[in-house]
């Protein structure tokens, strides 16, 4: 699997995202903002976490409407897959790659620490390599990361099987506790967890570990 990792001013997750990916396995390029295009070839996107343009006008808004966000819209349109994280969760809503918005916490502060998550699905290429109602343990930190949808949009999340992860408790106020959700197609994931914070035993935990291998496992065997 080919993988881009781009930053924008801001990132602060990008070398992370980077490492994880390559010790599953994928072969990485470090792409941007500004870059036009994607490295040919390109079979996943990855958006990482931080504050792009410092969320000075609304979070990920910005990132956007970067020169690299086009081509990442039609890498993701022709079938591509892409996964966003934390602060990447909130560009790919910006790019409606995912439906619904991020908004502030409910109590109105920065969360950092680790958090229980309960495995929705077991139906995607990012989480296979765990078993639908396995709660793992997998860091946060945010201060936007209250997933608000209306009910239509979460009647269709629910119908679809398209909630990927849920707080196991909810922490930040997000609609039906939902961490993380996939698009129609089931190859773009968005999710405000780090899990590539718990891909490594130095790191603390190896949690986070299974979804960049299940990505990139499954790729391989496709």
């Amino acid at each position: 699997m080919k993988a881009a990792v781009i930053t924008f001013p801001g990132s602060n997750c990008d070398r992370d995202l980077a490492v994880a990916l390559t010790k599953a396995g994928a072969d990485v390029t470090r792409v941007w903002h500004k870059d036009q295009d994607l490295p040919q070839g390109t079979d996943l996107v990855a958006v990482p976490g931080g504050f792009s343009f410092g969320d000075y006008l609304r979070c990920g808004a910005i990132a956007a409407h970067s020169p690299i966000a086009a081509a990442v819209r039609t890498h993701a349109e022709r079938g591509g897959f892409v996964l966003g994280i934390c602060n990447g969760f909130q560009v790919l809503t910006e790019l409606n790659l995912l439906p619904g918005a991020l908004m502030r916490n409910s109590g109105l502060q920065f969360i950092c620490r680790e958090v229980g998550l309960t495995v929705a699905t077991a139906d995607s290429a990012y989480t296979s390599g765990y078993a639908k109602g396995q709660v793992i343990r997998v860091p946060v930190a945010h201060h936007d990361g209250n997933y608000q949808i209306d009910a239509e949009g979460l009647a269709a999340l629910r119908a679809e099987d398209r909630i990927a992860f849920t707080y196991a408790p909810g922490i930040n106020g997000s609609v039906s506790d939902i961490a993380g959700v996939l698009s129609a197609n089931r190859r773009v994931l968005g999710m405000m967890p780090h899990p590539e914070r718990a891909a490594d035993d130095a790191l603390g935990g190896r949690d986070g570990a299974a979804l960049f291998a299940s990505l990139v496992n499954g790729f391989v065997t496709v």
